[in-house]
This record gives C-alpha cells, structure tokens and sequence, in this order.
C-alpha cells in the first residue's frame, strides 16, 4: 500500500494512503488528539505515535485493516471489549470494512495517558 518511505509528520504518512484509508487515519489522529491533548505527534518506528512520557499509542493502515498499538498493558486492560478483534500482545487489528470503534480507542487512550503519567511519579 506504502513504500517504505521514511515519513517527518503524521500527515506525510496519512497523505500516502487511499481517500477512504485517509479518512480513518485522520479520525483515528483526532479521537487521540483529543483523549490525549497534552501528547505530542512523532513518527516512531515509521508510523504515526503519539508521546508522553514515553511512547504512549501507535497506529497504522494496512491492506485489510487499522493496527492500533496501545502497548501490551492497554491490550491487556481492554482484552474483554477487544475480543471481536484480531490482537497480539500490543496491538489490535480494526477490519477496514467494519466500523472502527473510536469510542474503545479513546478509552483505551486515556488509560494509557493515565499509566504514562504515573510512570514519572
């Protein structure tokens, strides 16, 4: 879907994908943005991520689906509402076809923001 260009900005990257993959990025990006507004936008490990503290969340457009890295302790928090989806140790595949479940994104953030924020104390 990508070359494996190396992307500054969170836009760089979005702007390489489909007008539909487009769309979802960018909604994913805000509901972030917005459960996490003190976290700053990077591109780690070649894809979008937001920071505080620490690496807070990742995300990704893929072929068939939306990779969303809320690190293992958020997939761990969240693996009962997360079990209609493909997941791993730190990730979860959304199915692009389906909805995206923004609200579970949101919350899944603030949890992490919640854990990030403790780690300095």
């Amino acid at each position: 879907m990508q070359s494996r260009k190396r992307f500054e900005t969170i836009d760089e990257y979005i702007n390489t994908f489909p007008q539909d993959a487009q769309r979802i990025l960018e909604r994913m990006r805000q509901t972030i943005r917005k459960s996490a507004p003190e976290a700053i936008e990077a591109i780690s490990y070649g894809i979008p991520t937001f920071k505080l503290n620490g690496n807070l969340v990742h995300f990704a457009a893929f072929k068939k689906h939306i990779g969303f890295y809320p690190t293992s302790s958020g997939i761990r928090a969240f693996r009962k509402q997360l079990s209609p989806y493909k997941w791993a140790k730190g990730s979860v595949q959304f199915p692009i076809d389906k909805p995206i479940p923004f609200d579970l994104v949101r919350e899944i953030v603030m949890f992490r923001v919640k854990e990030n924020l403790k780690k300095n104390k």
